[in-house]
């Protein structure tokens, strides 16, 4: 028994051990947000489970309960071997689940609303409006390869891997990426948004407590990703104004040549500060354009546009494109499908089949190179057009 004694106490600290892993994960920022909006997000999350456990919970009892009434040993049990139905138990067992689907549906359907990351906010906690006189915050943020860029348009700094927000004041992310799809994700502010390359997103939140927070990447993108995080740090609104200082302070520029070596793949990268960010480097980033010599998407489209003529509010097939790109068909020339026939107006078509080459051996040897007879484009130089062979 002795040599036993050990492991009986190893195993006599595991519930201890699972106890203190529950409450180490109820003090991490999912459930211990300091953004209303994570909160809010947080509350739906206790709501959701509280309403499935409703029905959860009773079944496993029910479970237990049926095992110990019904067993074999139990001779006062019933044992009906007639039985096949019972209305008010039917309607017991579909009635419960049924009201808590449309309960959990109601409350999706309203927090999908509320909480729209595009949605500007109309509180900034609980019992705590917006003040309509005091504009949002804007920031620009911008997905590298393995980094992330914040860049403050109003105050006309920048930073990479650190975020610093006045506390309770709304900010506006506008949110893209420069080559790699990715997600933008501080658990303790709001939820996660994806950030696309050639694409912006938007996302309203604010945080209503000062500390140091984390954020990070949420979504995979290469050998840097485990790495890619940033300090989330909340300020009163006079230190924002120091920390806004210090950034202007430090003399670094962010122009063109800058922000294309940023860009290449690197990791673990440090906390930077830029005193001084190119105008309308966001929106060049957005259009894919920031090299020098590269058209922007915009005035790509705007070319079609103009091309062909259209409104570029006109939806209508063609509208803005270039003559003879998108040109719909004529009326009542489209070809009826031939499922729609009938078999006798079906007429069979001419076999196309490239003929066998002479001495082929075909069934015989399957195998043989000889039986490849299907015609292939031979690579290219450029300036020459490619050969097609049989």
């Amino acid at each position: 028994m002795r040599e036993y004694l050990p492991t009986l106490r190893r195993l006599g600290r595991l519930p201890l051990l699972g106890s203190l892993l529950l409450l180490a994960a109820c003090s991490r920022d999912v459930l211990n947000p300091a953004g209303d909006v994570a909160l809010q997000q947080r509350n739906l999350i206790y709501a959701s489970t509280a309403l499935m456990l409703l029905i959860i919970v009773p079944v496993m009892l029910l479970i237990v309960i049926f095992a110990w009434r019904y067993r074999k040993g139990n001779k006062d049990a019933t044992y009906d071997p007639d039985f096949d139905h019972s209305t008010s138990l039917e309607l017991v067992i579909w009635s419960a689940p049924l009201l808590i689907i449309i309960a959990l549906g109601a409350l999706t359907w309203s927090s999908t609303h509320l909480l729209d990351p595009f949605r500007p906010l109309d509180r900034i906690a609980s019992g705590r409006p917006i003040d309509p006189k005091t504009a949002p915050l804007r920031v620009q943020v911008v997905s590298l390869d393995w980094k992330w860029l914040f860049i403050y348009p109003e105050q006309g700094v920048a930073t990479v891997n650190e975020l610093v927000l006045p506390v309770d004041r709304q900010v506006r992310f506008d949110i893209t990426s420069s080559n790699m799809m990715n997600s933008f994700y501080a658990p303790t502010l709001a939820g996660m948004v994806y950030a696309m390359p050639g694409m912006r997103s938007t996302l309203h939140a604010v945080l209503n407590r000062p500390g140091e927070y984390e954020g990070f990447s949420a979504n995979y993108s290469g050998a840097g990703f485990s790495d890619m995080r940033f300090k989330l740090r909340g300020v009163d609104q006079a230190g924002f104004d120091r920390w806004v200082g210090e950034a202007k302070a430090s003399g670094q520029k962010l122009a063109t040549a800058d922000y294309l070596t940023l860009e290449k793949p690197s990791e673990k990268v440090p906390a930077m500060r830029f005193a001084n960010v190119m105008p309308g480097l966001f929106d060049r980033v957005v259009n894919r354009c920031v090299a020098p010599g590269t058209p922007c998407m915009s005035d790509i489209m705007a070319h079609d546009q103009r091309a062909g003529g259209g409104n570029p509010h006109d939806m209508r097939a063609g509208a803005g494109m270039p003559e003879g790109r998108a040109t719909p068909p004529p009326r009542g020339t489209k070809p009826e499908g031939a499922l729609f026939k009938d078999s006798k107006d079906i007429a069979p078509g001419p076999n196309v089949t490239k003929p066998r080459k002479p001495g082929a051996p075909g069934v015989t040897d399957p195998a043989s190179k000889r039986n490849r007879d299907m015609s292939f484009l031979l690579p290219t130089m450029p300036g020459t057009s490619g050969v097609a062979r049989g």
